[in-house]
This record gives C-alpha cells, structure tokens and sequence, in this order.
C-alpha cells in the first residue's frame, strides 16, 4: 500500500518535473510566438510570449523565397537521412566486429578506436586532408562525412550493448546451425537492438540536421551554394541581415505581392520550420532512448 510519505514524495517528485517540463517548453512557445509578431513591433518592444501585435509576414516572406529556403529544406532532408543511415550501418558493423574478442587483433582495434577518442590532427589537418586528399569540398560529402559519418562514441555504445544485451550462447546456436556472421547480424543481432539504434540514430539525425559548421568549412557560395541546407541558411540570416533586406528591397519588384522582408521575425520563422520535424519525431523515439543509452552504456 502506498503510505502518506510515499504520495508526497511523488507530489513533489511530479512538482519538479512539471516545473523543469515547463522551462523546457518555454523557448519553444517564445520561439513560435515571435515568428508571429510583427516585424517593427518586435524591433520596438522586443519579443513576447503575448505579441503585442500578430503578422505573417516572416512566412509570406518564406512563401516568396520557397526556391532557396524550400530548397535548403529538402537538403536537410537528404543529408540527414542519407549521413544517419550510413552511420549506423558503419557503426553497427565496427561495433560488431570489436565485439568479437575471439578474433585475433580486435583489441588493437579497439584500442585505435578509443585512441582516436582523445587525440586528433586539429582542424587545419582535418580540413588539409578532406580537402586535399578526398576532394569534398562543394560536394554533398562534405556536410556528411566530416565529424558525425562514425562516432567512436557510438560505436562502444554499441559494443557494450551487443557483449551485454545480448546473450551470447543465443549467438553461439546459430553458429551451430551454420548461420555466418552477416546472417547473424541481421538475423538476430540487429532485431534485438531496437532500443540502441533509435538512441543513437535519434542523436546522430540531430546531430546531421542542426549541423552548420561543416557548410561552413567545406561550402563555399560560389560552388557549394546548391547543398546548403537550412542551418546554414539560417546561420547566413543571422549573419548578414542588412545584405539580405536590401537585396529583397532591390527585387522587390519581381516577387509577387512585393512582400517586405521582416528581418528580425524571419530568423524565428525558419527556426520554428527546421525544428518542426524533429518535434514531430521525438516522441516515436522518446521510449527507446533512456533503455538504449543505459544498456549500451553500462559494461559489466
């Protein structure tokens, strides 16, 4: 039976989570509440949770300029999608390798692994040689590759779940009845480590879709302006605000309806728009996240 203690350990338990839950959710309703507000108004008194005076004018604006921002949108799409895949297909196969301590060499592997952990060449090496020596400069790879194609974090979540979750005589049965490694990996490995590649897929999709800095590095807008996607166009907004307005002013006449730029509203309004998706998708994910991250990273 639930004593009187109890209830009021959990009162306060749900008190504090409602309270965190609400500090959370409150720079997104500011976010979206300023994508509403009048441009001038917002200039004028600031942002409020309550605008003092309601416009859609940043997203007639996002309407008019569908060609960029719609473009670097659907880029987002395509770089997360393709970099997330590619990376939990590496890592699953790194991480399921290094697993196998029965084969000879994989604890110098592993040891490569951490190593790389806590050492690198630095940024002006790294981009030396993305640049240099595989050629991804203004090309897709480089928002793919460099910095979230294989994390060696990643991969010992998945090591320390697949030696720990998963029980290995399950694995030694199939080798008994002649399934090789790949058929075991896709057979039984992988349906039992649903909660492990939600979690890091969920971290790595995040990590591919709020990613400005390698478009940085390794786009120039000469060459690799048809990749950028809506971080980076978000990132130039901020960046150069004034260029933009007067540039929207000059081909005033050519967009329809002759939609004023709201230079100040706009950034909020991309925002609420690249942060959709991922608000949608979260929940889906919500229940294998916690299970996923403890399994995979506890080691026995």
């Amino acid at each position: 039976m639930k004593t009187r203690e109890f209830k009021r350990t959990q009162v306060i338990t749900n008190l504090i989570c409602i309270f965190f839950t609400v500090c959370a959710m409150l720079p997104f309703i500011l976010l979206i509440a300023a994508s509403f507000t009048d441009n001038d108004w917002a200039t004028a008194y600031g942002f409020t949770f309550l605008p003092g005076k309601l416009s859609l004018d940043a997203y007639r604006y996002i309407a008019t300029r569908w060609s960029t921002i719609g473009h670097a949108y659907l880029m987002t799409i395509v770089v997360t999608a393709v970099g997330t895949s590619a990376s939990l297909f590496l890592s699953v196969l790194f991480a399921y390798g290094i697993s196998r301590q029965d084969i000879p060499g994989m604890k110098i592997v592993s040891f490569l692994l951490i190593f790389t952990m806590l050492f690198n060449g630095g940024l002006v090496a790294t981009y030396y040689c993305y640049t240099k020596i595989w050629h991804i400069k203004d090309t897709l790879w480089a928002l793919i590759v460099p910095g979230f194609l294989m994390n060696a974090f990643n991969v010992i979540l998945f090591r320390n779940y697949f030696v720990n979750s998963i029980p290995a005589s399950l694995l030694e049965a199939a080798r008994i009845d002649g399934a090789g490694e790949f058929r075991i990996l896709a057979g039984i490995v992988l349906p039992l480590s649903k909660p492990i590649l939600a979690s890091v897929g969920l971290m790595t999709g995040l990590g591919y879709w709020n990613d400005w800095q390698n478009g940085l590095y390794y786009l120039t807008a000469r060459g690799g302006s048809r990749y950028y996607t809506i971080q980076i166009v978000l990132n130039n907004i901020s960046d150069d605000v004034r260029a933009l307005a007067a540039a929207a002013t000059s081909q005033s006449s050519v967009l329809s309806g002759s939609v004023k730029m709201p230079s100040t509203t706009i950034r909020m309004a991309i925002a609420v728009i690249g942060i959709l998706p991922i608000l949608v998708i979260y929940p889906f994910f919500q229940r294998y996240f916690v299970r996923g991250i403890t399994l995979g990273g506890v080691k026995e």
